[in-house]
């Protein structure tokens, strides 16, 4: 009974709230026009497959994914070296473990926006013969793995010092090395911790992918520019918002289950993963 009553008041509070919003939002001035700019359903449909002047939003989209497949790879692998060179200890190492730190604090302090601009118009005017000669995508993804390599490093390094020394001396003990025990004691645990949080990350990443539309290439933000520009209506930016929240949901939902699934197993087992 208790469980029901919660239900009906949880939905009546829901319905509420949305119908109050709703309410407010339609009784507004300047309703009729925002309609009419953001929710025409024919430029809703139009900018959605795209006219003869104007990209398809859609397709535009799929330039989108391909940058956020791209960059998710080598992100993962690029921040993992930078996490281990900055957790490798003694003297020796010391500069290396300088120049991660020195990256890390660099490219999480740039604007994202402000580093595609620079490399996105500065580097093809170094006149390098290989470097210079790439598209805007190249650039673009570049900068994306740069700014996030920095966020997922130190991802990497929390969960890297998650692990108690004592595990590191116990496979010492066994006869491992020290790179054999990071790879087969501290590696597995601490990748397995930091799934959740790297998972948001990466949501951030397929959002931030349409920062690339700077440079140039017709990417959803783009495509819904160009067929806003010709026709004086926001509706696909609306469109291009949607599919980037079809995207990002199900990330936030599958991070949520991992982050659930985590708790439980740490309750069952009195806290030891």
């Amino acid at each position: 009974m208790l469980g029901g009553r919660a239900v009906l008041v949880s939905t009546a509070s829901t319905i509420f709230f949305f119908g109050a919003l709703a309410l407010i939002v339609a009784l507004s001035p300047g309703a009729q026009l925002v309609g009419e700019r953001f929710l025409s359903i024919e430029d809703l449909v139009q900018s959605l497959r795209g006219t003869e002047t104007s990209p398809s939003v859609l397709g535009a989209f799929w330039l989108n994914v391909r940058i956020f497949l791209v960059a998710e790879v080598v992100i993962l692998v690029f921040a993992l070296l930078i996490a281990i060179v900055r957790s490798i200890p003694g003297p020796v190492f010391f500069p290396f473990r300088l120049v991660a730190i020195g990256y890390v604090d660099f490219f999480r302090g740039v604007p994202l926006i402000l580093l595609i601009y620079m490399i996105g118009f500065g580097v093809p005017g170094l006149g390098l013969q290989f470097f210079s000669n790439q598209t805007p995508v190249v650039y673009g993804t570049v900068a994306l793995i740069l700014v996030y390599s920095a966020y997922v490093a130190e991802v990497y390094r929390a969960g890297i010092d998650s692990v108690h020394e004592s595990q590191v001396a116990a496979a010492r003990s066994l006869g491992l090395t020290r790179w054999q025990s990071l790879r087969f004691v501290v590696l597995p645990q601490a990748i397995r911790r930091v799934i959740p949080p790297l998972l948001n990350d990466f949501i951030g990443l397929q959002k931030d992918t349409a920062l690339i539309s700077v440079l140039g290439p017709i990417e959803a933000a783009r495509a819904a520019f160009i067929y806003s520009a010709e026709n004086f209506n926001y509706a696909p930016y609306i469109v291009a918002s949607l599919l980037f929240v079809l995207v990002t949901i199900p990330l936030a939902r599958f991070t949520d289950r991992l982050i659930a699934r985590d708790r439980a197993r740490r309750a069952a087992t009195g806290g030891v993963r």
